[in-house]
């Protein structure tokens, strides 16, 4: 069911995880449509708004903010730095894994992948969301991951978040559905990004496999769900079939073969 679509987004546009893979290219397709753009992420984002620039990629300011959104002080300075704006579209795409035996990863690391992919998205949500539902008016669009339904031998803690977030989007949606602000989710399989390198998973079948999608790709789906005012999207045929085999196989099956792909 779609609710309120529109042609093109208009306004500010805030976008986390923004330097690389599908964040940089939700940045490119907004900064096309002549949205403000506020890019948020932990590193690298000063190349990234020159060479947005520099493409005239469209008429809208760009501005940076590089910050840690596994912190409460990294929420504050995007919260800060959005103060004195409404944020008409919230791109929440920052995420993280890691990769390797749960029992013999570093705890903090642990810590960071469920602070950055669960509470700096819903704290983000919470705050931004809340403003958007008293104008009545936004657009909210999450990055969550086809693994929504696999348990994840090892890379469990990044399978386990991103089933919380897929189906705290579909419940946020359901809560404002009476309302005129939107939440989508875009459900990416295996994509051609650096989270593979920064899971420490290259050595495994997935990190070396070459049927990863292309990251412009997965991102103008996840722009069409939210265009459309859709729940959620799925990106890719294969991966709309890999995920409805994923909610009907039994769990064991479904950790087997998540084990294989994964264990470095």
């Amino acid at each position: 069911m779609s609710k309120n679509p529109v042609d093109k987004l208009l306004g500010f546009c805030l976008i986390t995880g923004a330097s690389s893979g599908i964040g940089l290219e939700l940045a490119k397709i907004a900064a096309r449509d002549n949205c403000d753009l506020l890019l948020v992420a932990d590193r690298d984002l000063a190349h990234v708004a020159s060479a947005l620039r520099d493409a005239s990629l469209g008429t809208g300011s760009i501005d940076i903010l590089e910050c840690d959104l596994a912190t409460e002080s990294g929420i504050d300075a995007v919260l800060e730095k959005c103060a004195d704006r409404q944020v008409d579209v919230l791109m929440a795409n920052a995420g993280q894994g890691e990769g390797g035996e749960f029992l013999d990863q570093d705890w903090m690391a642990i810590k960071r992948t469920i602070d950055t992919n669960i509470t700096g998205t819903v704290s983000l949500i919470h705050k931004i969301g809340g403003t958007m539902r008293a104008a009545d008016a936004g657009r909210i669009l999450v990055t969550g991951s086809i693994v929504d339904d696999i348990p994840g031998p090892f890379n469990l803690v990044y399978n386990s978040t991103k089933a919380f977030v897929d189906d705290f989007c579909a419940g946020l949606s359901n809560e404002l559905k009476d309302s005129d602000v939107v939440v989508s989710c875009l459900l990416p399989g295996l994509t051609d990004t650096r989270f593979f390198e920064r899971a420490d998973m290259d050595d495994t079948f997935v990190g070396q496999s070459d049927a990863k999608a292309d990251p412009a790709k997965v991102a103008k789906d996840g722009y069409d769900v939210l265009l459309k005012g859709e729940t959620q999207k799925v990106s890719g045929l294969l991966n709309k079939v890999q995920h409805a085999f994923a909610s009907v196989l039994p769990d064991d099956i479904l950790a087997q073969m998540h084990r294989l792909a994964a264990k470095p």
